[in-house]
């Protein structure tokens, strides 16, 4: 038998063919799902800074401008559910809308709903990479022990413990490992690194929503409420 890797492949068993088929599937998908986080937490990040920089300096109506264009960010999105509500007292009224206190606690209401939205919205694709960090190696584990066993088999039959005869089985289970390992190592250091940058974007929500909700508060002159 050959020792090649391909040769070994396609002389495996089929549940370890199957096994490895399905390590090949799962590492595809995780790094689709790492290449897809990598550039949708870069480019929250980029946009969150560009739309608190015109918030920060500009009016309420400058930064819807600029929410409207930097649609990536979490914060953004944030300000625009409130804004859009505070559009949507607006007309219900036929003119400029004075903020009571039921008006303010609806538009906070509305704030963390879009503040937990946002989160779960970046969220997303997470546990597919803590799961296949977690089960690839026990799968390739599950192919490596179908592989020995197919080697104990065939030292049964041949009568002989000679290496010609171990070898290839060995080498078969190992790959399954190997593959496992392939899958499951990118898989949870993208997860950890992914995981501390999602911690430090779902902070500067929590931040920018208590901030918003104080000045919606500043704007309509109501005394903020006690925290707790």
């Amino acid at each position: 038998m050959s020792l090649g890797v391909l040769d070994l492949i396609f002389q495996a068993s089929i549940i370890v063919q199957l096994v490895l088929l399905g390590l090949v599937l799962l590492s595809i998908v995780s790094w689709s799902v790492i290449a897809f986080k990598h550039r949708e937490l870069r480019r929250a990040q980029q946009d969150s800074e560009a739309f608190l920089e015109v918030y920060h300096s500009g009016s309420l109506d400058e930064a819807y401008a600029a929410a409207k264009d930097l649609d990536s960010s979490p914060l953004a999105a944030v300000f625009l559910a409130a804004y859009n509500e505070l559009r949507r007292l607006a007309q219900t009224s036929g003119g400029p809308v004075q903020l009571t206190e039921p008006h303010l606690v609806m538009l906070a209401r509305n704030v963390l709903w879009s503040s937990s939205r946002e989160g779960m919205r970046l969220e997303r694709g997470f546990t597919f990479l803590a799961t296949t960090g977690s089960a690839a190696p026990f799968i390739g584990l599950f192919g490596t022990v179908v592989g020995i066993i197919n080697a104990f088999e065939g030292i049964g039959r041949a009568g002989s413990a000679s290496l010609a005869v171990v070898a290839p089985g060995i080498a078969e289970a190992l790959i399954a490992t190997a593959v496992g390992l392939f899958a499951a190592i990118p898989a949870t250091i993208f997860y950890n690194h992914f995981t501390g940058k999602l911690r430090g974007i779902t902070a500067a929500i929590e931040l920018f929503a208590a901030e918003y909700e104080g000045d919606l508060r500043r704007l309509a002159g109501v005394a903020p409420r006690e925290a707790g």
